[in-house]
């Protein structure tokens, strides 16, 4: 069993920073798929950054490159996504997802789910 804990979530201006926390217990991060997904209402969970297991590879979706950048931190075995040059788009829930097995950008490949931190901003 692998339980996330996601933290940093708040209301923000638009062209603001935030940083989201996901702290993992029950499997170190470093042998883990992590990854970062958002729903806004009435929308569907989407992909937003992933990190591969071992060598720390990362990716993104398009609509936040260069702007979001997921870390991994094995001391602390937490993942953070540090979020730069927030749009009111932006707003959704974030999700933390964790997989033993899987390693991509699809929400059905990830078996383990953070409770999700509201992210808003403001125009």
């Amino acid at each position: 069993q692998v339980q996330l804990v996601e933290s940093g979530g708040g209301l923000v201006q638009a062209g603001g920073s935030l940083r989201l926390s996901c702290a993992a217990s029950g499997r170190t991060v470093s042998n883990l798929a992590m990854g970062w997904f958002r729903q806004a209402p009435g929308k569907d969970r989407d992909f937003v950054a992933r990190i591969v297991w071992r060598d720390g590879m990362a990716f993104y979706a398009d609509a936040v490159k260069g702007r979001f950048t997921i870390i991994r931190d094995n001391a602390k075995n937490t993942v953070y996504l540090q979020m730069n040059s927030l749009k009111p788009e932006d707003t959704a829930v974030y999700y933390c997802a964790s997989s033993i097995s899987y390693n991509g950008p699809s929400n059905e490949g990830y078996e383990y789910w953070g409770q999700g931190t509201q992210v808003t901003v403001s125009s």
